[in-house]
């Protein structure tokens, strides 16, 4: 359990990981979270519940940034991830993010706007957000032949048709953040994440500020299950519960408690999404899993010289072959990891109706439409995952194609 909240319940936001990802991570205990998210997502897009499940969007903003009060001396900062460093890395005058040797140019004009603007909020704790643009981001792009204003922080191309009142007060602000996390504790090094806050609603409004909360809205109400579409989410948790009590929860647990065979076992898992592959048969995946396992294990032996130097790596390979040796229990394993894969995606699919702005990919032929970068369950333990579709991502983020708000045409 105390793997579980470690990828669970983190005190401070700079990682998450993906819901079925909780199979691997946190073995028996993890696999049953997961399977109590889908069922709370279930009942919220069902309408069966009074409590629906906090949800919110993942914007492919960048950098990460956050803003508040140092509460060592009261003064109003801006950072990057360095905030929750040892020694902290925070920038509370403009004169500190000019001499900042980590920033380059472009993050130091980003940054410098982001201190003037957003000390106009009235921050009092430590917020989290995506940073979306600066002024000098926004763009008049035609595409299929409508006008945007468009704006590309990272991979996604984020476009709002030009004369609406979202593109208005876009172009008036200095700069867009969407912001999802509120950190609250006496020290920075005691911080506690609150993914749930409504962040927006307790600041000061600034027309040079274009600002939201993460949380997502069915507005529309577009974003409901139909009868059928319950019925079929049902079944499939149901045979992830028949196959999970069935389970060899030694081979599961396994997994979940060796470090470095949770890292492999992920690495591979990463190599098929990067060629957009996905469980397929869990049979043959299981075999090809652990064909990879070993030729990794054995390259690690034959690249240390010494007897004393192989030891470590032979016991690693001994430890690995307890699991790799038991295939059946990996293939329901991986059977349960392949359905809960379904189920999300069915999830992201009817969320993404939803979205108010439009999402493109920019390729060398054009614009691609593309969804949303994806969202993050929130259950009311305060626990947190991932809700993406990592084989349209993968393409996305690897893709020589896709031209990245970064890069230069």
């Amino acid at each position: 359990m105390q793997r579980l909240q470690a990828f669970l319940s983190e005190e401070k936001n700079v990682h998450m990981e993906h819901l079925e990802d909780l199979v691997l991570n946190g073995g028996v205990d993890g696999t049953r979270q997961a399977i109590n998210f889908l069922r709370s997502l279930r009942d919220m897009m069902s309408g069966r519940t009074t409590q629906p499940i906090n949800t919110t969007v993942k914007w492919d903003g960048a950098p990460a940034i956050f803003a508040g009060v140092d509460p060592r001396d009261g003064k109003f900062f801006v950072a990057k991830k360095g905030v929750f460093n040892v020694k902290p890395l925070l920038y509370k005058t403009q004169s500190e993010i000019r001499s900042a040797k980590e920033l380059p140019a472009d993050l130091k004009s980003k940054f410098a706007i982001a201190l003037s603007e957003f000390s106009k909020l009235g921050i009092t704790d430590i917020i989290q957000g995506d940073l979306l643009f600066t002024k000098s981001d926004l763009k008049k792009t035609k595409i299929d032949g409508e006008s945007n204003l468009t704006f590309q922080p990272n991979t996604i191309v984020y476009a709002v048709p030009v004369g609406s009142g979202l593109a208005g007060k876009i172009g008036r602000a200095k700069i867009g953040v969407i912001w999802h996390t509120k950190y609250t504790g006496k020290s920075l090094e005691s911080m506690k994440a609150d993914f749930t806050a409504d962040i927006v609603g307790k600041l000061k409004k600034t027309p040079t500020v274009f600002m939201d909360n993460a949380t997502y809205r069915d507005v529309s109400g577009v974003a409901t299950f139909t009868e059928d579409e319950t019925t079929e989410v049902t079944n499939i948790l149901s045979t992830i519960g028949r196959k999970f009590r069935g389970i060899d929860t030694s081979v599961m647990n396994a997994i979940a408690e060796n470090n470095d065979l949770n890292t492999r076992i992920k690495a591979f898992i990463n190599s098929r999404v990067r060629e957009q592959e996905d469980i397929g048969s869990p049979r043959a995946f299981v075999r090809d899993m652990v064909e990879y396992l070993m030729k990794y294990y054995d390259e690690q032996i034959e690249s240390k010289k010494t007897e004393r130097g192989k030891a470590p790596a032979r016991q690693k390979k001994e430890d690995m072959l307890k699991v790799a040796t038991q295939p059946e229990a990996l293939v329901d394993i991986f059977t349960i990891y392949k359905h809960i894969q379904e189920v999300k995606s069915m999830f992201i699919k009817k969320m993404d109706t939803t979205k108010r702005i439009g999402t493109f990919l920019k390729t060398k032929d054009g614009y691609k439409v593309t969804e949303q970068e994806g969202y993050v369950a929130i259950d009311h333990s305060g626990n947190a995952i991932k809700l993406v579709d990592r084989l349209q991502f993968s393409y996305a983020n690897f893709s020589p194609e896709v031209l990245k708000g970064w890069q230069k045409v």
